[in-house]
């Protein structure tokens, strides 16, 4: 898989290998995969968006160190119908907020947000009443995660 920052983003597919950037499919869930914040630890982020591609979706990492801006500009312009995030760093509250808020922002609220990483039990109903339509911690499974996005987001 590869791994990119901003507009030079990849899309990965099952069927393809790498497509560039841009190409738009209808019948496929296409996700957003982003590392917000100054976190440097993608290995969960790859291993998800690896089984997203797996699982026949359409899959747009980011790289390391996205602002909330650069992670919902990309989504908006490679037509996503799901951004995932990923934080380790303890600043989940504000990134993921500042992601749903942005979207908003741009009239593209339809896009479904969720997230994993380090984040307290206390914190999930938080996000949830943020627009964070689910929360995956240190030890749900890829299955899981799959199953979750297929039943919660329909392609555009």
């Amino acid at each position: 898989m590869s791994e990119s920052q901003g507009a030079d983003a990849v899309a990965v597919t099952a069927d393809e290998g790498v497509a560039p950037a841009g190409a738009v499919s209808t019948d496929v869930i296409r996700v957003v995969v982003a590392k917000p914040g100054l976190d440097g630890h993608d290995r969960g982020a790859k291993v998800v968006a690896r089984a997203l591609r797996d699982a026949g979706m359409e899959v747009i990492y980011t790289g390391l160190h996205q602002t909330p801006e650069q992670i919902v500009e990309a989504a908006i312009q490679e037509d996503a119908d799901v951004v995932g995030l990923s934080v380790l760093s303890g600043a989940h509250l504000t990134l993921f907020a500042r992601v749903v808020e942005l979207l908003a922002e741009r009239d593209a609220s339809d896009i479904v947000v969720f997230g994993g990483g380090i984040i307290p039990d206390d914190d999930i109903a938080e996000l949830e009443k943020l627009g964070v339509a689910k929360v995956f911690t240190p030890g749900a499974t890829t299955m899981e995660i799959v199953s979750w996005v297929r039943e919660h987001v329909h392609p555009a």
